[in-house]
């Protein structure tokens, strides 16, 4: 099993982006004014700076320019910025995970030489995986212990034109990353494939356009992307196997936690802001936090906290160790799946409580408290539901194994 010793480089990591984060992310987006009028726009400046920490390329490839970070640090990380600020953690990690998985692992040498050096030579350039479509059902529900009735097929179309380029013609939605990206992975269908493909499509593209949602229901940063007769270069097509990395089929709910571990982050940052007040707000002649009631509900919180982180990092340690399943290290479990359960329902209850300590402060707008509800909500609701979640898992415990172009790519 993993080491609760971190290792001297994780710590390094770990307390300089807790410093990065505390003293310069944290007072920009929890001015009053700014909370006051929900206002979540990006700072764009300090994602610059981010970037130029490595924090942008932390999972790519030492070869490939980047740190070559395992998940359990892309974890702590994550954690770190999200106890600053939930979407500009979403916003590093999403292009962080892409990546990994497009430039160390879907893309040819070919096209590693002609898309990377751009990656690595603009710090605003980040990735976007356009895969979902809201007039497609992409979730076609679990079906216990039976296979899918029918794969959701994309209606995203790329047919290749007597010149050898690729066009694309659909719209996707609630693309992480759009109204930033300079890169996009398209998942697209293409005649004679009876599985998707994946297409790159540099940002400018003619034909490209990307609408910002100012309404978001997810963290960081998204938006819908439209083809019109949007094309691209033959050579552009990744590799087959490049759709279930994307989508996270190949995974099976042993992925990255990333999600999770933001999720610890807007906890902690409740947790953090209702300690510091119960120790600073005094009432019957001493601080509240000596008051038994008060001190029970922080260590309710804390324990909470704790056992969450806990379940993240096994999960992460984990994707980075498959083989521990096979030696039976780790149950044969969807452990990222049981990290998603156990985390957003668990830590939401977490952050409720923490907005609570405050009273009536907790439900103002121009306080941090009710934001960090909101992003717990996030949490929660945000992805697959639990309850599909959890018969995945219950598949599991009976032995049940689904074919991996079957699962879904909430997991």
């Amino acid at each position: 099993m993993y080491n609760l010793h971190l290792t001297p480089e994780q710590i390094e990591i770990r307390d300089t982006v807790r410093d990065f984060a505390m003293r310069e992310v944290r007072p920009v987006v929890l001015k009053s004014d700014r909370l006051d009028l929900r206002d979540r726009t990006l700072p764009t400046q300090l994602l610059d700076e981010a970037s130029q920490m490595g924090l942008r390329a932390l999972a790519l490839s030492d070869a490939a320019g980047g740190s070559g970070a395992d998940h359990l640090t892309c974890c702590l990380v994550a954690e770190e910025l999200a106890a600053a600020d939930a979407d500009f953690a979403a916003v590093l990690a999403e292009t962080a995970w892409l990546a990994h998985l497009l430039f160390d692992q879907a893309m040819t040498d070919a096209q590693r030489e002609k898309h990377l050096p751009k990656f690595l030579d603009d710090h605003r350039c980040h990735l976007a995986f356009a895969g979902y479509e809201a007039s497609v059902d992409t979730h076609l529900g679990v079906n216990y212990h039976r296979p899918a009735q029918a794969d959701a097929v994309p209606t995203t179309t790329a047919v290749k034109a007597t010149s050898g380029e690729w066009v694309i013609n659909g719209t996707k939605d609630w693309v992480a990353n759009a109204p930033i990206a300079g890169l996009f992975a398209v998942l697209v269908q293409m005649p004679g494939r009876h599985a998707p493909g994946v297409l790159l499509v540099p940002a400018g593209t003619t034909g490209l356009e990307v609408r910002a949602h100012d309404k978001p229901w997810r963290h960081g940063a998204s938006g819908a992307v439209t083809f019109r007769d949007c094309k691209v270069p033959a050579e552009n097509l990744l590799k087959d196997e490049t759709a279930a990395l994307l989508t996270g089929a190949a995974a099976a709910g042993r992925g990255i936690p990333l999600a999770q571990a933001i999720n610890v982050g807007i906890a902690r940052a409740a947790y953090e802001a209702a300690l510091d007040y119960a120790r600073l707000r005094v009432q019957g002649g001493r601080p509240i936090i000596e008051h038994q009631a008060i001190a029970a509900k922080l260590a309710d919180v804390a324990i909470r906290l704790e056992v969450a982180r806990v379940a993240v990092w096994s999960a992460a340690w984990a994707s980075d160790h498959p083989e521990a399943f096979a030696d039976r290290s780790l149950p044969d479990l969807p452990l990222q799946t049981v990290a998603q359960v156990f985390v957003s329902e668990t830590l939401y209850h977490a952050v409720k409580d923490a907005a609570e300590l405050f009273g009536a402060m907790g439900v103002m707008r121009d306080m941090p408290l009710q934001k960090y509800v909101h992003d717990a909500l996030v949490c929660l609701h945000g992805t697959e539901s639990n309850r599909d979640a959890r018969l995945r898992i219950a598949e599991g415990l009976a032995g049940y194994r689904r074919a991996a172009a079957q699962a879904t790519a909430a997991e």
